[in-house]
């Protein structure tokens, strides 16, 4: 399973109140929903879904978490590249 957690909480746009948030990703919806399943995330939280956007925003706890179970931590530019790549035709 490829999954991903970006450090969006090291900026002012990963502020939501009081939380620190994340943003996770995968190489595939059935690998973004089984580490929201194996992690305690709702599935209707998903954004963006079926694109190249597709993601969950997590705080802090479940960000631990989703390492714990193998998520990869990658910078926001990380991201940025790849749901670029995702939007582009292969």
């Amino acid at each position: 399973m490829t999954v991903y957690v970006d450090d969006m909480y090291r900026t002012a746009m990963g502020r939501f109140r009081h939380m620190k948030m994340s943003h996770m990703i995968a190489d595939s919806t059935d690998e973004l929903l089984a580490m929201a399943d194996q992690i305690g995330l709702k599935r209707n939280w998903l954004q963006k879904a079926s694109t190249a956007d597709e993601h969950f925003d997590i705080g802090m706890g479940l960000r631990a978490k989703a390492v714990a179970a193998g998520a990869f931590k990658i910078t926001m530019r990380d991201l940025a590249t790849k749901s670029r790549a995702r939007r582009s035709p292969p």
